[in-house]
């Protein structure tokens, strides 16, 4: 018990004016609760930063095993599998680099272009589950120039930040995945009167952040908290991984494909081309037509594709995964103690169903909800433990919503 007049080593203030006051083994300092909590904290602050500083360079998966992992989600797509799986392994290998010459490994930023409901976002999402470093999904529709009603380039950072809770160090090498990318596209080449603020003005924001420098980001976003302090973040160690749908690319590929020779060299070159799968051919070329501007396409070195999928990979996506639609809901129902099961032949209707209207395996849980829909709503509230859905009740369900509608239109 220390004596009235006992001060604290640290601070000096005497027991009185503390709540309370630990005392040393028998050398007389003591300390108060209040330096006890702030070395407490300053002892956390520094064990996070060595941390942060000590990469393990043994636990990083090898690019085998990030694709295999990535398989048990994502069907198809090898080529952007593998691209995806060297460049997180590299990115790894940025991290532990000793600089001791003259070489430095630089960074080698990604752009993924494929059709809606090819696997881009999930790709992201599914290889964040692997990662030991912060991973961001941002989307670049909402980003404007700044002055711009829109989202500042900056808030790409401030998702990074939120991820590592606000560890400065730890988002330092960090991953990004900018969707859409395809939306800040150049609206023309032909000057306008009016500023281009979310199309080549927010490309020219980016290149900042995909080059590598140090950016001041606002921690709560910009524009809504205008007086709060701006933390430093060095974007050289952040990968970037860019994707987007490109939406009428492949017609810009077979015009380049069809103009590059004439005579007998063009039809024989003709002969060679799938032109089922125009995106196999795609060239940064495409991509400047398409209106990114070439600075960023510098920036974004790897360039992979993703194939539009046939029949039989979308069925697969419906049941193969290991977050697949089907199991979704089967688990759904097996929360309600009830034993959901589909007919094989409603699995492949909902598969031609998503084919006919062009929706890729996005539209297959929006398929798979407006079959359920009445279902859901009603089992529990009765006694059943066995639902089996039948293909004339899958036709009868989508006959009554506006997918027929959609269909005779």
């Amino acid at each position: 018990m220390p004596k009235p007049n006992s001060k604290c080593s640290f601070c000096g203030r005497s027991s009185v004016d503390v709540r309370m006051l630990i005392a040393g083994l028998g050398n007389g300092a003591f300390i108060c609760d209040e330096c006890a909590e702030q070395a407490n904290t300053i002892v956390k602050e520094n064990l996070k930063f060595q941390q942060s500083q000590d990469v393990k360079f043994e636990k990083i998966p090898k690019p085998i095993e990030i694709k295999k992992f990535l398989d048990l989600y994502v069907i198809g797509q090898e080529n952007a599998k593998k691209t995806l799986s060297v460049a997180v392994y590299n990115h790894y290998k940025r991290l532990t680099q000793n600089i001791e010459d003259d070489v430095e490994i630089e960074k080698s930023n990604i752009i993924m272009v494929g059709a809606t409901g090819t696997g881009k976002t999930l790709l992201a999402k599914t290889v964040a589950r692997l990662l030991e470093v912060p991973f961001a999904i941002v989307d670049a529709t909402v980003l404007t120039e700044a002055g711009y009603v829109g989202e500042d380039i900056e808030s790409i950072l401030t998702r990074l930040l939120q991820a590592a809770d606000y560890d400065v160090e730890k988002a330092q090498r960090g991953i990004v995945f900018i969707d859409e990318i395809d939306k800040i596209a150049r609206k023309g080449d032909n000057p306008s009167i009016t500023r281009d603020v979310s199309g080549e003005g927010v490309q020219q924001g980016l290149l900042k952040l995909l080059e590598g420098s140090i950016v001041n980001v606002p921690p709560q976003g910009g524009r809504k908290h205008p007086d709060q302090k701006m933390i430093a973040v060095d974007t050289k160690n952040i990968l970037f991984i860019c994707g987007g749908a490109f939406d009428g690319i492949e017609q810009r590929i077979a015009h380049r494909l069809n103009t590059k020779v004439m005579g007998y060299a063009a039809s024989k070159l003709q002969s060679t081309v799938d032109m089922n799968n125009l995106m196999q051919y795609i060239t940064p070329k495409d991509l400047k037509s398409f209106g990114l501007i070439p600075e960023i396409i510098g920036r974004l070195p790897l360039l992979c594709y993703l194939e539009q999928l046939d029949r039989n990979a979308l069925r697969s996506i419906l049941t193969e995964p290991k977050n697949s639609i089907i199991r979704q809901y089967i688990k759904m129902f097996k929360m309600d103690n009830v034993d959901l099961t589909f007919n094989e032949d409603v699995l492949d209707y909902i598969v031609d169903t998503a084919i006919e209207f062009k929706l890729g395996a996005r539209g297959l849980r929006s398929i798979v909800e407006s079959i359920m829909l009445d279902i859901m709503f009603e089992t529990p509230s009765t006694k059943k433990k066995n639902v089996v859905i039948t293909l004339e009740y899958a036709k009868e369900r989508l006959k009554n919503t506006n997918w027929d509608r959609m269909r005779e239109a």
